[in-house]
């Protein structure tokens, strides 16, 4: 068993060794590559100038600006109605949105009821009236056996906020 293993060894070294024998014919022909003369480099394009122009017209209006109607608009806020509280701490269903979320069921009877919720991730909460779903504030106002209903705020693209009713229904 032991001379086996010498006898592969040495071919090894043997195999190893030859490699390095019949190498000039490898060097003379990385040296003629390397002296050969390469395709000419195409020159760079010129680059066109083009004249400037400078909007000027008399008592109009420049066509890429705001209107003065539009920057009113854009400047007013409408601050009345509901408003998210930014102090309170968010609760780990609002960072999923509230289509990825699926009702499982419900716990409890009467005024006791607390609803299943499954995450994307597999995760079954209990959830109450009072808790937040969604990534739109949505707080659950009533669990029915087999739908949860929330109000979410929305923003109305004016500074401020509408409410909006939504609801996950139970799963098949």
């Amino acid at each position: 068993m032991r001379n086996k293993y010498v006898l592969v060894s040495l071919l090894a070294t043997l195999a190893l060794g030859g490699c390095t024998l019949g190498r000039s014919d490898l060097d003379e022909w990385v040296a003629a590559e390397k002296a050969k003369k390469g395709a000419p480099i195409d020159p760079l394009p010129v680059v066109k100038t083009f004249e400037t122009f400078e909007y000027r017209a008399q008592d109009v209006r420049d066509p890429f600006s705001a209107g003065l109607e539009e920057d009113r608009q854009g400047q007013a806020t409408d601050t009345s109605g509901p408003q998210p509280d930014p102090n309170r701490p968010r609760e780990p269903l609002e960072s999923f949105p509230l289509d990825s979320l699926v009702m499982a069921g419900t716990l409890g009877v009467g005024a006791n009821v607390e609803g299943l919720v499954k995450d994307p991730e597999g995760v079954v909460h209990r959830v109450r009236p009072g808790n937040y779903l969604g990534q739109n504030y949505g707080r659950i106002t009533a669990i029915a056996e087999d739908h949860i209903e929330l109000v979410e705020l929305i923003a109305n693209g004016s500074g401020g906020w509408a409410e909006r009713q939504a609801s996950i229904a139970l799963a098949d």
